[in-house]
């Protein structure tokens, strides 16, 4: 007999396995076949113990989530899938990456509805790489930043090094070992800094250390990314936006050799130099180096040359110099000594006539002394009366009964004053 279903409100009750059950009917009897389906990883959820993996698959449309539901990738499906997708793209299955993939649609009453993944078609995945790296480099371009790290002046010298690396892996190993040991034996200094350099987390961790480096930019004249082998392997990081914008728009030059020869990514291009190999990258920054060194020669050369030749000039016009001086000085001295014994005889003339009338002029007042001596004048009749030893010159000089001397040519006469009373 068939048990009476319960109802409420006068409409029937269901038991949630009923309607589950109903709901794997409906879809089994629906979805009878496997579909080919395009979405976007965004969680892998992915569990190593069991080799399980279980994707959170959605739809996006202007940044926002249209759609989502999960998936199913069993151990045995997930590691051939994993294989050939790392064998054509160079990345194993990750997250935020668009994929084409070949699944069914089941409902379980403990699971609910899934997509169990069958296949996933890797040049699908291959060509929204490409898209995405595309649009990257557009957006960089309309951001007028994709040319600004090139356009950055590398220092003549640039011998203060940032890198960014993993201490033990070989392609820091072979950029320290090259950098270190050429043969001008050339100094340069350099600072690591750690990070991952592949795969999903790599991207973030660039940047981080990127943004630690342009806080102690002064430090530094460059910024080295090195990585060693791998091929192709993880690269897909380098044309994420974030890293390619931070490398492009670094207020240092970026110099990228992280060890691949297929494919340039969105951060080589931006990057002010790219090489293929870690060794690459030092010997690029050696031959800088080495550049300035042969310039500073060549310049050392020119100036001891131009001292050279400069030295020999000046000390031929030394020499005129010289010449020329002695036989302008010999000239002048001739021309003195002859103006000297010129000057000489001229005085010697000079003197001699001077002599010769002083003498003459002697001669003259000597005539003219003796010709007013008092023994001429007294010689021609005239005689000077004197009293008390001085000349009488005016007769109110004498009195009465004053004695008189009277001198003459030829002696004296005394006489005494009487007066007159007529």
């Amino acid at each position: 007999m068939e048990k009476q279903r319960e109802t409420y409100n006068e409409r029937p009750v269901y038991s949630l396995s009923e309607i589950t059950k109903s709901i794997e009917s409906v879809v089994a009897k629906t979805y009878t076949r496997a579909y080919y389906i395009k979405a976007e990883i965004l969680k892998l959820n992915y569990y190593p113990h069991s080799g399980h993996c279980y994707p959170e698959l959605v739809e996006k449309e202007d940044g926002k989530i249209k759609a989502q539901m999960k998936g199913v990738i069993w151990s045995n499906q997930f590691r051939v899938i994993n294989e050939r997708f790392l064998k054509m793209t160079g990345d194993p299955l990750k997250e935020n990456i668009g994929i084409l993939f070949l699944a069914t649609i089941e409902f379980n009453s403990h699971h609910g509805l899934s997509l169990f993944i069958q296949d996933i078609d890797p040049s699908y995945t291959l060509g929204e790489i490409a898209k995405n790296k595309k649009e990257v480099i557009e957006r960089l371009k309309k951001e007028e930043v994709f040319d600004a790290n090139r356009s950055l002046k590398l220092p003549l010298v640039p011998k203060k090094i940032a890198v960014i690396s993993v201490e033990t892996s070989k392609g820091y190993s072979d950029f320290m070992v090259t950098l270190k040991q050429n043969h001008w034996n050339y100094c340069f200094e350099t600072e690591l800094f750690p990070s991952i350099l592949q795969g999903d987390r790599a991207a973030v961790s660039l940047v981080t250390r990127l943004e630690e480096i342009e806080k102690l930019k002064e430090k530094f004249d460059v910024v080295v990314i090195v990585r060693g082998g791998g091929g192709d392997v993880g690269m897909s990081c380098y044309d994420e936006y974030l890293l390619a914008h931070k490398v492009a728009t670094f207020p240092l030059p970026v110099i990228t050799g992280i060890g691949h020869s297929t494919n340039e990514t969105v951060t080589d291009m931006v990057a002010y130099q790219n090489k293929i190999t870690p060794t690459e990258v030092a010997y690029f920054l050696i031959q800088q180096y080495n550049n300035f060194a042969v310039a500073v020669e060549d310049m050392q050369n020119t100036i001891v040359q131009y001292v050279s030749q400069k030295l020999v000039t000046q000390r031929l016009q030394l020499d005129q110099w010289e010449e020329s001086i002695y036989k302008t000085a010999r000239f002048i001295v001739q021309t003195k000594q002859m103006e000297i014994e010129t000057t000489q005889q001229s005085l010697k003339t000079a003197t001699l006539r001077f002599i010769d009338l002083q003498k003459r002029e002697l001669e003259r007042f000597e005539t003219t002394v003796q010709l007013l001596s008092p023994e001429n004048i007294l010689k021609k009749g005239y005689s000077i009366t004197y009293l008390n030893g001085k000349a009488v010159k005016d007769k109110t000089q004498v009195k009465e009964n004053d004695i008189l001397t009277t001198r003459l040519y030829d002696g004296e006469v005394k006489s005494i004053v009487i007066h007159d009373k007529s």
